[in-house]
């Protein structure tokens, strides 16, 4: 069955701050997407209302997902219904196994009508299952293991997304700067981890500084943000640009997005403005 994402005339604000100002975007099934553009411009904040976080508040246009309306869902909802998020600074879980992790999370999104208490998978379908992804993705059986996120180097806590986004295999996935932080090798691992799963399977909507991460997951599409709104649209090439010249020939083609852009980030931000 073919997905469609869609995103009309959005318009997005935190603390009062407008941030998003009329972003239009529309994502099919086994697209890959590249969302790029200078630090402050709106891009994590797009993932993020996309997702449904409640410190983001939509003041105008709509998010719908195969045709029905959910821009007023709540979070866990979006993600039943096929959405999921990669952070950028995934957050530690001490004393939950990523493997117990991981069985709820299945569980809920493929039983969304789940009431509390009621049966999880059972576990020797999910182990088999577990096992599958994490040799796909080749990691060690020990890191089922391990607490979410709690100690874990930064590329650590990038992979463990991405066995999650495996395991929950979403219509869906905003990657937001999963490369962030990371070393060469490690972005690189990262890259060929998210093409192991299958780019095909899923929309993918991967925000991005650099073009690495892109390396074994070739955008259809590629799409600049400037002072909250998208500015330009283009292929693998314009991505390309980007990463070897940066933003400067954008700033001068949308002067009034570029003083938007410098306008939001010469106040004072609300701390989750990215």
């Amino acid at each position: 069955m073919s997905h469609i994402l869609k995103i009309e005339n959005l318009h997005v604000a935190i603390e009062g701050k407008v941030i998003l100002r009329g972003v239009n975007l529309e994502m099919h099934h086994g697209q890959t997407h590249a969302l790029m553009g200078p630090n402050g411009s709106g891009k994590s904040t797009l993932g993020l209302a996309i997702m449904g976080h409640p410190s983001y508040t939509v003041t105008e246009g709509s998010i719908t997902l195969d045709g029905q309306d959910i821009t007023e869902m709540e979070a866990d909802e979006r993600s039943r219904m096929g959405l999921f998020m990669a952070f950028q600074r995934p957050v530690a879980v001490p004393g939950v196994k990523m493997a117990d992790f991981l069985r709820h999370a299945a569980t809920n999104v493929r039983r969304p009508d789940r009431k509390e208490g009621e049966e999880l998978i059972p576990m020797r379908e999910f182990r088999k299952e577990l096992k599958s992804k994490m040799e796909q993705l080749k990691m060690d059986s020990e890191f089922a293991r391990r607490y979410v996120n709690d100690g874990f180097s930064g590329g650590e806590m990038k992979r463990a997304e991405i066995l999650t986004m495996a395991m929950l295999s979403p219509k869906f996935a905003v990657l937001d700067e999963t490369d962030s932080g990371l070393d060469a090798d490690a972005v690189r691992l990262a890259s060929t981890s998210i093409a192991e799963i299958g780019r095909e399977k899923m929309g993918l909507l991967i925000i991005t500084h650099h073009d690495k991460l892109l390396e074994h997951n070739p955008p259809d599409y590629t799409h600049v943000m400037l002072g909250g709104r998208i500015v330009e649209t283009g292929g693998i090439e314009l991505a390309r640009e980007l990463h070897d010249h940066g933003y400067d020939r954008i700033r001068k083609a949308y002067p009034e997005a570029d003083a938007a852009n410098q306008e939001l980030n010469s106040k004072e931000e609300p701390a989750m403005i990215v």
